[in-house]
């Protein structure tokens, strides 16, 4: 009898550590998961005088608030708005393109609404960006103008090392610039460095560095114990029979 309520002891155990973890591998899968897209929906239009969006968090906040600074001037001087967006993921199926010409349309829905307004979308999961100007801006800013910011002063910075600071900082400025009337900077250049490379890892690096190290942490744990479990469970097994 006491040989029969210790298997049912061990059995009721055996169970128990078995739905616990298939929560645990659930609830790790669930964590590991890819960060969730952002929709156009998503990206809630700034307040005034706001104009910066830095959801993919990739601006320090120094260089934002130069960002910042040089932006609010231009409004101030000319009534030309620039804003700046920064997102981790697109839905499924979106280009930066279509998202930033559908974020423009939200924010702005009429043509007068929308008639001073520039809009820069960078993805920093693909480093794709785009720009999206009003009737009026498109006065002075050319498509060959918009296509270089984009190409140029946002790419070139990330090709060299995903310089997002840099990148953006470029494009403010360029776009503040030609907005003013004053003379275009141009573009960066890009520079062609046999080896530049530092002994100390980047920020983002040691921040991919420290997400691979857990997600590949969470793996073998998810493998093992149920593998350990299982192999628990056969022995509770044989010792009832």
């Amino acid at each position: 009898m006491q040989r029969l309520l210790n298997q049912c002891h061990w059995k009721h155990i055996g169970q128990r550590l078995l739905l616990f973890v298939a929560v645990f591998v659930l609830a790790t899968q669930l964590f590991v998961t890819p960060a969730h897209a952002t929709g156009v929906s998503e990206v809630l239009k700034p307040k005034t005088g706001t104009w910066i969006v830095d959801q993919a968090e990739v601006l320090s906040r120094s260089n934002e608030g130069k960002i910042a600074t040089v932006l609010k001037d231009l409004a101030k001087q000319t009534g030309n708005e620039v804003r700046l967006v920064t997102i981790h993921r697109l839905d499924y199926g979106e280009t930066i393109e279509t998202f930033t010409n559908k974020l423009f349309d939200l924010w702005f829905p009429t043509a007068e609404a929308g008639a001073n307004q520039t809009v820069l979308v960078l993805d920093n999961l693909t480093n794709n960006v785009a720009l999206r100007a009003g009737e009026t801006v498109k006065t002075k800013l050319s498509d060959d103008f918009a296509q270089s910011v984009t190409q140029e002063t946002v790419l070139i910075p990330l090709k060299e090392g995903n310089k997002y600071n840099q990148a953006l900082l470029g494009a403010s400025d360029r776009l503040a610039a030609v907005l003013s009337g004053r003379p275009d900077p141009g573009p960066p250049t890009l520079t062609d460095n046999v080896q530049v490379e530092g002994t100390f890892a980047t920020p983002e690096e040691t921040k991919e560095s420290n997400a691979t190290v857990w997600v590949i942490g969470f793996l073998v744990v998810a493998t093992v114990v149920p593998m350990a479990t299982y192999y628990f469970y056969l022995f509770l097994q044989s010792r009832e029979g």
